[in-house]
């Protein structure tokens, strides 16, 4: 039987920042920015101040709206460069998840400012006689994230803008096909939390978990190319798969363990239980 800590710590791989340089904006510490950035960054004085205790956007640039302005022009200039891949999808920068925003910047830069990005996070759940059963979608092959893995009936980044359950009810209409009045009925269960370090850089991540109980006869039904297909499983399988494969996506383990702990399928007062719930919010 494998250690389901692992997939904690496969979220969690960076102990420390170093060698990475803190980024502020009016004050507020928000992320962390690589030295080879921060050398990239230098061709706009006006835009960015540097001293001894790292890096900043410059206090000419006051309010979001100038903020967010001076970081896309940033991201372009770092993305002709290569250090990242504009989406064209922008995202609310803050000191913390429910901080003030200070700014906003496009998603595909988050990671490499090293800026908290946030998401949610949506469990389908179906509860029978023999037990209880989890919707989860196929994500398509086509993905660059996690082609063919399993995937929560709903989960997307936050948009500027949007609260966490504004965001769960558009995604749970694009993504799955649900009603709006239906996913207004999840219900919020928490939040996760992970450092990670990926090729994108450094990802702050903040998940907003939900749980809906869903009808017998709902069936979602992919409303975009997220998924190729859903699924319900019995929860007694879904928590097996998490446990001796790598067959979920990286983050989706950390919210099933969540469930499974909540669900009592995981003994939460178990030596397991209680490390896998001080692990799932390590992060910002």
């Amino acid at each position: 039987m494998l250690d389901l800590s692992r997939h904690l710590q496969a979220c969690n791989n960076t102990p420390s920042p170093a060698p990475r340089l803190p980024f502020g904006i009016q004050g507020e510490h928000v992320g962390w920015i690589m030295p080879e950035v921060v050398q990239a960054l230098t061709f706009f004085p006006r835009d960015v101040h540097f001293d001894g205790r790292g890096v900043s956007l410059a206090g000419r640039l006051r309010g979001a709206a100038q903020a967010g302005i001076a970081l896309q022009r940033l991201a372009g200039h770092l993305a002709d460069r290569g250090f990242l891949r504009i989406r064209g999808e922008m995202f609310d920068v803050r000191p913390e998840a429910e901080g003030p925003v200070l700014a906003t910047l496009d998603r595909g830069a988050i990671p490499c400012f090293g800026v908290i990005g946030q998401g949610v996070h949506l469990n389908g759940l179906v509860r029978r006689a023999d037990g209880l059963h989890v919707w989860v979608g196929v994500r398509a092959r086509d993905k660059k994230v996690a082609p063919g893995q399993l995937d929560n009936i709903v989960a997307g980044g936050m948009p500027a803008g949007l609260s966490a359950l504004e965001c769960l009810v558009k995604e749970a209409d694009e993504e799955a096909g649900m009603a709006p009045e239906l996913a207004a009925c999840a219900r919020r269960t928490g939040r996760i939390s992970y450092i990670l370090t990926n090729a994108e850089g450094l990802r702050r991540d903040v998940l907003h978990v939900y749980d809906i109980d869903l009808p017998e006869d709902f069936v979602p039904r992919p409303n975009d190319d997220e998924v190729e297909r859903f699924e319900l499983w019995p929860a007694a399988r879904l928590l097996e798969c998490v446990r001796e494969t790598e067959d979920v996506k990286f983050n989706v383990n950390l919210v099933l363990i969540d469930l499974f702990l909540r669900e009592g399928l995981i003994d939460e007062q178990s030596q397991e239980g209680r490390a896998l719930r001080a692990g799932l919010n390590a992060g910002p």
